[in-house]
């Protein structure tokens, strides 16, 4: 395993995080892992080097954090734990959603419940709030490491102009600015590359950027994605360009490219996204340890400057997608 610096925290993260939208229950997503199975793949995780762990309290409604806190009992210390809040869990409870300072105390101590800690590593907004002022927002974060509940804070997809405004209301009032962005980023999506990413990059803030695989797109030949139990019932993924402009003719390149280099689908989009310098940590999400597996000997993969070319050739300006 390799590690690297999370943005300019100093904490050490294995450069594959470990995403747990795949764990909790199958009644909130056909292809969810239940308890028993979601422990295994985070036993493995441990076992290949991994010590990066990324939740959000909206996954099976809370069901993935308590199964992550449960597989990582007894290890707590030597793992990096990054959770997330905004998305409303309660239908009856419009305060159990945003970014107020009530959502947000309220949500996060029921994270930290449901883990089994003290304290969350990273604790980072699940979306950009438009009803809550974000100087509001930025201060309950701040309460929240001040009290030790929360050791970093983070972001995710917005508009870069937002996350702007947010890092200089931070250093306005002196609160705690966000360390990380985890972003919608990968071979068939590449709209952060406009704004977002040089930005992170000058801000020195992490990013850990989550579809790295284009919900499996990547993983396998176009005409066989649909085949997959994910790929017949995860509507959401079809929201996403991945399909659009030349994202069918980037799928068949990178397959070409895993028959060259000996090696899969996944490991060649990972190799393309481990090798861009803004990137820290991609979230890998799978429900099968053969494909974790799969995930971390990409690490071993470097791809040459011609091949990447030759990947990202195809690429056509898309819709923004994840945070509009």
């Amino acid at each position: 395993m390799e590690y690297t610096t999370l943005g300019s925290t100093g904490v050490e993260v294995s450069r594959i995080c470990l995403g747990c939208m795949s764990f909790g229950s199958s009644d909130w997503r056909e292809w969810v892992l239940d308890e028993e199975e979601g422990v295994e793949l985070v036993e493995r995780a441990r076992d290949l080097g991994i010590n990066f762990f990324d939740t959000a309290n909206m996954y099976s409604l809370g069901e993935s954090e308590r199964v992550l806190g449960e597989a990582l009992e007894g290890h707590r210390e030597e793992s990096v734990v990054a959770t997330k809040g905004f998305f409303q869990m309660d239908d009856d409870d419009p305060n159990s959603g945003g970014l107020s300072r009530k959502a947000i105390e309220q949500e996060l101590d029921n994270s930290l419940e449901r883990l089994g800690m003290d304290t969350i590593d990273l604790y980072q907004i699940h979306r950009w709030d438009y009803d809550t002022p974000i100087e509001e927002t930025l201060r309950a974060l701040d309460d929240a490491v001040r009290r030790e509940k929360v050791r970093y804070i983070g972001a995710s997809s917005m508009w870069t102009r937002q996350f702007a405004d947010a890092l200089h209301a931070s250093d306005r009032l002196g609160l705690e600015r966000f360390q990380t962005m985890q972003n919608h980023y990968n071979l068939l999506y590449r709209e952060e590359e406009r704004e977002m990413l040089p930005y992170c990059e000058q801000e020195d803030v992490g990013v850990i950027p989550w579809s790295p695989l284009a919900r499996g797109y990547l993983t396998r030949p176009h005409e066989e994605y649909d085949a997959t139990t994910r790929g017949e019932t995860d509507d959401y993924a079809r929201e996403h360009p991945y399909f659009e402009g030349g994202g069918k003719e980037i799928n068949e390149r990178c397959e070409e490219l895993a028959e060259e280099y000996g090696a899969t689908m996944a490991q060649i989009g990972l190799a393309w996204l481990l090798d861009k310098d803004w990137v820290d940590a991609p979230i890998v999400g799978t429900t099968s340890i053969e494909h974790l597996e799969d995930a971390v000997e990409a690490l071993d993969i470097s791809l040459s400057a011609s091949d990447t070319e030759y990947l990202e050739a195809p690429y056509e300006p898309v819709r923004v997608s994840g945070h509009d």
